[in-house]
């Protein structure tokens, strides 16, 4: 398992769009990807329950990865999430 923290510079907070960009991203993967933020856990893998998070600007999210693809994954959603 592949462990991270982000810390979220959209102005908006995990917002709608940054949702859907890190579920789909995730989706192209077999690893369980998990994302958590003040003690609420999301399937990194749904916009909805991202959405649920209510993570704001300048929060840390722990980004954590699990599975044959993990490496690929975890570097793939953090190189997502710089571009964003």
């Amino acid at each position: 398992m592949l462990e991270t923290i982000y810390r979220i510079h959209f102005e908006q907070g995990l917002h709608l769009r940054p949702s859907h960009l890190i579920a789909t991203e995730a989706g192209k993967f077999q690893s369980d990807i998990r994302v958590e933020y003040d003690g609420k856990f999301a399937d990194g893998k749904s916009v909805l329950s991202l959405l649920k998070l209510g993570a704001p600007y300048g929060g840390g999210i722990t980004i954590s990865v699990n599975g044959t693809d993990e490496r690929e994954a975890l570097l793939a959603i953090l190189q997502l999430l710089s571009h964003i």
